[in-house]
């Protein structure tokens, strides 16, 4: 099965029609179908999500990076082996050109594994938050807002695996009970063009969906044939895109595409709120049987030999986390460095 649309801009899918009557849900899986393998990009409306805790969140993100440096450096990364808390400008890397934004990590609220010599390497990512004393409010609220699109996100999944002619629990058993979440809050600040254009430069998002929360300054810009469509934000809506878990477990019917965040002019900012849901981290990603008229179509996954991609989730996740922020890993993960140092790129001990 082919699709021929030429994108100009991200499509809108309306997600109450999944639970339509049969003729307006499978109309829907189509169209989510098709997005999924050109695109792999859209804006979903009638998620479900409240909109007052939107606005909340965005609100509570704007006061904690208007805190004094000193409070937002007390929660800062580096003094996480979890790789939770809080980046300044520059201190993120994108294929290690330094990303122009400053942000705060948040993931799963769970408590640190006991250390064990035989666990795999990915058991360290397994740990507490970094909440900031001088916003207390904040940690409620996130919490709240993390499980709200988490269930957008399980929802999105199953409805993907539909379109792909799966049951739509055919996922759930890698990210039950304990799926890995990623939670970022980001200001991108304004600046010259002239200093350069990198607000996060061009990559893929690991995991299977990620559920996008933009303020009202646009900046998000997804590849389609050579050139880049951008992305503005449109109220009420999130900007969802495919992951490389679904990806691989389509063998690349499903598209997980190349976007990159344009800095946004000086004397503004953006901000954004970025939720990522994947598999667990002691999880591997299947590779699903399509019905014949999709496997067909299939183009296998795209392998960046810079950045090679597994379908171990915890040596997947805790690669990027390496190469994104090397100033944790020297300080709590050294020995990892050392390890992968005569391997080729991006390969980890397990």
């Amino acid at each position: 099965m082919a699709y021929a649309k030429q994108w100009t801009a991200l499509p809108v899918l309306e997600l109450t029609r999944l639970d339509g009557e049969p003729a307006e849900r499978a109309a829907f899986l189509e169209e989510l179908r098709a997005t999924a393998y050109e695109l792999g990009f859209f804006y979903v409306t009638g998620h479900g999500v409240d909109p007052e805790l939107t606005r909340e969140v965005l609100a509570q993100a704007r006061r904690f990076f208007a805190l004094p440096e000193a409070d937002k450096l007390a929660i800062e990364m580096v003094n996480s082996p979890h790789f939770r808390g809080y980046n300044r400008k520059g201190m993120e890397y994108t294929r290690g050109q330094r990303d122009w934004r400053e942000q705060l990590d948040i993931g799963a609220e769970r408590p640190a594994l006991p250390p064990d010599p035989t666990a795999p390497a990915w058991a360290r990512l397994q740990g507490p938050n970094q909440w900031p004393a001088a916003l207390p409010e904040l940690r409620d609220t996130i919490l709240r807002y993390q499980a709200a699109t988490t269930e957008l996100a399980i929802r999105l999944v199953r409805a993907f695996a539909a379109a792909l002619g799966q049951d739509e629990a055919v996922f759930e058993g890698i990210y039950t009970p304990a799926p890995n979440q990623l939670l970022k809050i980001i200001r991108y600040p304004g600046r010259d063009a002239t200093e350069g254009d990198q607000g996060v430069g061009a990559h893929k998002d690991g995991g299977f969906v990620t559920v996008l929360l933009q303020d009202v300054q646009e900046g998000l810009q997804v590849e389609y044939d050579g050139a880049w469509i951008s992305a503005p934000p449109i109220p009420g809506t999130f900007v969802i895109n495919v992951g490389e878990v679904l990806e691989m477990a389509s063998n690349g019917y499903l598209r997980a595409n190349v976007h990159r965040v344009v800095t946004p002019p000086a004397d503004t900012d953006r901000l954004s709120v970025a939720s990522f849901f994947s598999a667990r981290l002691d999880a591997t990603v299947p590779l699903l049987k399509l019905p014949p008229e999709l496997a067909s179509a299939g183009r296998n996954v795209t392998q960046d030999p810079l950045n090679p991609m597994f379908r171990e989730i915890g040596k997947n996740f805790l690669k990027s986390r390496l190469r994104s922020h090397p100033d944790v890993a020297r300080r709590h993960h050294a020995d990892l460095l050392e390890a992968a140092a005569p391997e080729a790129a991006g390969a980890l001990p397990n």
